[in-house]
């Protein structure tokens, strides 16, 4: 079978299910970030890649925002299972003919949001290559118990923090070079290249025990709630006209309607799972969080699958679902 038949979920589960668990392992493959334990502390570990041309485009992305980004990214995954950021490692490769002072910028990015976050930068590696290419792993703490997407129920209520689609549609509008189309332009566009990672979120909902299962809308909202439901074992029911959406959403996005609200990745937003009887505890915990939180939706049975409902309860077509490395074609 081809990876493009495959896809890039059908490839990890696969190599989750030839891999050993090992020793000290809580939580392996499949979620944000691994859940392990070494002489009695437990830790979490997430990486990702970056790649020029699959990931971000230099023709509108700037080092210092890549650098920013990248830690970014990985701070998200943290803030999905409640944790708190430690160490930081990155290994790039750079091609040849790169100035020393675009890396040096691509570093402040990353500095300016270690400090923010807590983070040390305590080694990595670097190499020649064709294309500029990072590699970064996070590690940090759960101090509350780590948050997994395997925590939810039927009948639980579905959360979302922040607006969706923001990210998307600005990268939609820097591919056709609206980039200085006004004040939402200049909001969307931030939101694509200056991620939020919600960790004062996570915290906050790992240490109330609020959030039964959660996961970071990286993806977009469907593909990423599909990944909570697979690991609850449930469906899900969502309600457009509860979807939060900025103002400049609204006022760009156009005919695209909910496209990327539903179907838009890189928002880094939490989604998550909460029991209806722990509504009045959630109002009370959201001054804490440090974002707004909006109700989206239930959990239901699995045999209902994934529904879009609109105010008379009549279903919408779902769009496509999000992002696929190797699924998506280029």
């Amino acid at each position: 079978m081809k990876l493009s038949e495959l896809g890039e979920f059908g490839l990890i589960e696969r190599i989750r299910k030839v891999t050993p668990k090992g020793r000290g392992v809580r939580l392996g493959i499949g979620d944000d970030a691994a859940w392990v334990e070494c002489e009695g502390r437990s830790f979490l570990i997430t990486s990702d890649l970056l790649i020029e041309g699959i990931h971000f485009d230099f023709r509108w992305t700037s080092f210092y925002g890549l650098g920013y980004k990248t830690l970014a990214v990985n701070l998200s995954d943290l803030a999905a299972m409640g944790g708190r950021p430690a160490y930081l490692t990155l290994s790039l490769g750079i091609p040849v003919d790169f100035k020393t002072e675009n890396i040096e910028k691509f570093y402040r990015g990353i500095r300016t949001l270690a400090v923010q976050s807590g983070v040390s930068l305590v080694g990595g590696d670097t190499s020649l290559s064709e294309r500029f290419f990072i590699s970064a792993s996070l590690v940090g703490h759960a101090p509350y118990g780590a948050i997994t997407r395997g925590g939810g129920k039927a009948g639980d209520d579905l959360y979302v923090t922040g607006t969706l689609g923001d990210a998307t549609l600005g990268l939609e509008l820097l591919r056709r070079k609206k980039s200085k189309a006004g004040k939402d332009a200049a909001f969307l566009i931030s939101r694509h290249h200056f991620p939020t990672a919600r960790l004062k979120a996570g915290l906050t909902l790992a240490k109330e025990r609020l959030a039964k299962a959660m996961i970071d809308v990286s993806d977009g909202l469907l593909q990423d709630l599909g990944h909570l439901c697979k690991a609850s074992g449930i469906g899900a029911v969502i309600w457009q006209e509860a979807l939060p959406l900025s103002r400049a959403y609204r006022s760009a996005a156009g005919k695209a309607g909910l496209f990327y609200a539903l179907a838009g990745g890189e928002d880094y937003e939490l989604l998550f799972s909460l029991r209806s009887h722990h509504r009045s505890r959630l109002e009370k915990a959201k001054r804490r969080m440090g974002v707004p939180v909006t109700h989206i939706g239930k959990c239901v049975p699995a045999d209902q699958g994934i529904r879009v409902i609109n105010s008379k309860g009549q279903p919408l077509a779902i769009p496509p679902v999000g992002y696929d490395h190797f699924k998506v074609r280029r």
